[in-house]
């Protein structure tokens, strides 16, 4: 009997260093690139922390908790009734904060300063307890933005499901270049239509059934393709206003196209976000089960 204990030691331990299965390659990078787009979505600068949106007003415009202001900022949060102004003019805004609001930026106290919005080399943030404050510009109209670092939507955030990853959806894409590059009227969700450049289209087959997408640039300087697209499966398995996917840029006349990283755009999670739709050719009729599933958490 005394060499009971020593048996179920050895059992005990052969159980503990029995080896563990290794994902293959493809399951450990798509893990690695959902991971990290979740560390991204949680982050203080992420699209979770987003909780407000508000066009400016030519003139002043007052912000602080007091429900009567201009902006209204959420309560709780050890801010004051009255905090200040956005004053805005001539494309150019400037803050005014009253006295003893505790606004910050660049960890420097503001009582006035212009700002630089999102289209300038650097934005000025405003910070105020634990919102923050920065001007954008979409389509010519300037908009406060506003992050609030203890939002519900990033507390209560449980994750993203996502369908099961499939390597069928990973395809190949014949690049058919436009000459010269095609311009693409691309609508947002507040009804704001930009044109973006697209270089070409993408062919691919998906079941055996052929389709193609005009990607975009999203800047003059883009290393890589943004493909902005719904399919059959927008507005009930995944999220009404399309998805996103980006690819490298093509070489010897192909690329690839990953759908299991087709990822919900930032409209899923923020109703304060400006997010672009799909242009109509890359609305396509087939259903496209990889990638993000719809949130729908707002």
């Amino acid at each position: 009997m005394r060499f009971v204990p020593a048996l179920l030691l050895t059992l005990t331990v052969a159980a503990v260093a029995a080896p563990q299965p290794v994902p293959d390659p493809y399951s450990a990078e798509i893990q690695k690139w959902r991971d990290a787009r979740v560390t991204r979505l949680k982050s203080d600068t992420g699209w979770l922390t987003v909780a407000g949106l508000f066009w400016l007003k030519d003139g002043e415009n007052t912000f602080g908790e007091d429900p009567k202001s201009d902006i209204a900022l959420p309560t709780n949060r050890k801010t004051p009734a009255r905090a200040g102004s956005f004053i805005h003019s001539g494309g150019v805004t400037r803050v005014r904060a009253l006295a003893k609001t505790p606004l910050v930026c660049r960890g420097k106290p503001v009582t006035e300063m212009i700002l630089r919005t999102d289209e300038d080399d650097s934005t000025d943030v405003l910070e105020m307890g634990p919102l923050r404050f920065f001007v954008i510009v979409r389509g010519g109209k300037h908009a406060i933005r506003m992050r609030d670092l203890e939002s519900p939507q990033r507390t209560g955030f449980t994750g993203i499901e996502s369908y099961d990853l499939n390597p069928v959806y990973k395809v190949a894409a014949r690049f058919e270049p436009y000459a010269p590059p095609k311009r693409v009227p691309v609508p947002n969700i507040v009804g704001i239509v930009d044109t973006m450049l697209s270089p070409g289209a993408l062919v691919f087959q998906v079941d055996g059934k052929e389709a193609r997408l005009d990607p975009v640039l999203e800047a003059p300087e883009a290393t890589q393709l943004w493909c902005i697209f719904s399919d059959a499966t927008s507005g009930d398995e995944t999220y009404p206003g399309g998805r996103f996917l980006y690819c490298d840029m093509p070489k010897d006349g192909v690329t690839t196209l990953d759908f299991n990283k087709a990822y919900n755009p930032p409209c899923a999670f923020t109703a304060f976000a400006t997010c672009p739709l799909p242009p109509l050719q890359n609305d396509l009729s087939i259903p496209i089960r990889a990638g993000e599933k719809n949130y729908g958490h707002h």
